[in-house]
């Protein structure tokens, strides 16, 4: 099973996740994106600090991904503002495909991870990958607007997954 899981990593650096429309280039890892409309106040998980539930390799691992992802996206701002087309849809397609935990990960490490983390979590970093690819596509298209609309919805999403899942890590969220 490939985990990948942006979300957490953005728990833990401070990034929160809207939830995207589906697309076609789903990966079957992910759980399915939580829509906006029906994420009511009253269905939102707790705010919790999910970084301080996992063992120390599982959330290492989680902060490796997550600062990966923030390099890509200082890249992407930079590109899309030059219009470096190139690099937008190379970074966002990065950001899609990043599985530094999958890849280092045992199967116990999963196992905890998935024991600590709400499925609201999952959806909502199935989303943030889901924005990903819609960004890389835009980058490819060499649609700057739609690149620009996919940005701003991937940084919030950082920020509402900072929010309601490193609450410790980013108490000014």
């Amino acid at each position: 099973m490939t985990i990948c899981f942006l979300g957490v990593l953005l728990a833990l650096s401070g990034c929160k996740v809207q939830s995207p429309p589906e697309t076609a280039n789903h990966t079957a890892h992910r759980a399915a994106p939580m829509p906006a409309a029906t994420a009511s106040a009253e269905k939102q998980p707790v705010n919790i600090n999910v970084g301080a539930q996992l063992p120390p390799k599982v959330r290492g691992l989680l902060i490796q991904e997550m600062q990966a992802i923030l390099g890509a996206t200082q890249a992407i701002q930079a590109a899309i503002v030059q219009g470096d087309h190139e690099t937008v849809a190379s970074k966002a397609q990065a950001i899609h495909d990043s599985f530094i935990m999958d890849q280092q990960m045992t199967a116990a490490d999963k196992q905890a991870l998935l024991a600590a983390v709400p499925d609201a979590f999952l959806e909502r970093d199935k989303a943030f990958h889901e924005i990903s690819a819609q960004l890389a596509q835009a980058g490819r298209d060499r649609d700057t607007k739609h690149e620009l609309r996919q940005f701003s919805e991937m940084v919030d999403g950082c920020v509402a997954c900072h929010t309601q899942y490193a609450t410790a890590r980013f108490p000014g969220l």
